[in-house]
């Protein structure tokens, strides 16, 4: 299976997006109300070596089309497609070898780490199970030295491997999440709230290192965010969410500087100064 998804993934047009949706949908049971429609009919193309932005107020459905782009909430209507292939809900046990290399990062890094292992012993599984997928295991030695390597690539020493999450600070807990992702050679990265629970100069650094990973990878991104100054210096294209749907989508630029819908402009005139790209 691994080789028909490597032969399929070569064929594929290197222009073509990596993930495409179209007109997705996301709804919930109520009790007691029925169905809420969190996500209504949303078209987004994500290619490789762009951050795309999904920005919108609290409750507008972005972080349920993030988890639906990864697999985790299952899709009410339309599709989502990873490298030509459906993003199918995923399994309770073991995550399908063709949805390994489209990976999420989580708004907590505390709660994505298991408090009661090592770094190593965590990054060490994500390998193990990355690997699996690829059928190309490694020995131990050169398994440590790929880890060891990530771990510098995301700014953390790996003399802080043998530490337990609750030694770290929150900013390295949230580059050890993004290594996780990292070890699985990922063609995509859902980022859900990425920085919102770092403090000031660790959301500065850890959005920094988000636009780093897209440009040296060439990997493609989403990131998901309520702070709109974030996403106006390290994204490329930004989509305006508003009660599920996308009320504006373009280049980052021309949607903060020529806005075409009014929530957006409503979204921007909350904003006291909005930065360009970091460099």
């Amino acid at each position: 299976m691994i080789a028909e998804h490597r032969d399929h993934a070569a064929a594929l047009d290197p222009a073509a997006p990596l993930v495409e949706v179209r007109d997705a949908v996301v709804s919930y049971r109520v009790k007691g109300k029925g169905r809420f429609i969190a996500v209504q009919g949303v078209d987004l193309d994500v290619r490789a070596g762009e951050i795309v932005g999904i920005v919108g107020e609290s409750g507008c459905g972005k972080s349920s089309l993030a988890r639906a782009l990864v697999g985790i909430n299952r899709l009410s209507g339309g599709s989502i497609r990873f490298l030509g292939r459906e993003v199918t809900p995923l399994p309770i046990r073991r995550r399908p070898g063709h949805l390994v290399p489209l990976q999420m990062v989580f708004q907590d890094p505390y709660a994505s780490l298991n408090p009661r292992r090592q770094i190593m012993r965590q990054l060490e599984e994500v390998w193990n199970a990355a690997s699996r997928a690829r059928g190309d295991l490694l020995s131990a030695e050169r398994r440590t030295a790929a880890i060891d390597d990530v771990l510098e690539r995301v700014g953390v020493d790996p003399e802080l491997r043998g530490r337990y999450p609750h030694a770290l600070s929150g900013g390295q807990r949230q580059r050890v999440a993004i290594a996780k992702a990292l070890l699985t050679d990922p063609k995509v990265i859902v980022a859900d709230e990425p920085i919102s629970a770092l403090d000031a100069s660790s959301q500065k650094h850890v959005s920094r290192l988000l636009r780093a990973l897209v440009d040296d990878l060439q990997i493609g991104m989403v990131i998901i965010s309520h702070d709109l100054a974030v996403v106006a210096a390290i994204a490329d294209r930004t989509a305006v969410m508003r009660a599920g749907r996308f009320v504006e989508q373009g280049p980052t630029e021309r949607v903060w500087t020529a806005p075409e819908n009014p929530y957006t402009l409503q979204l921007l005139s909350a904003v006291p100064e909005l930065v360009g790209r970091q460099g």
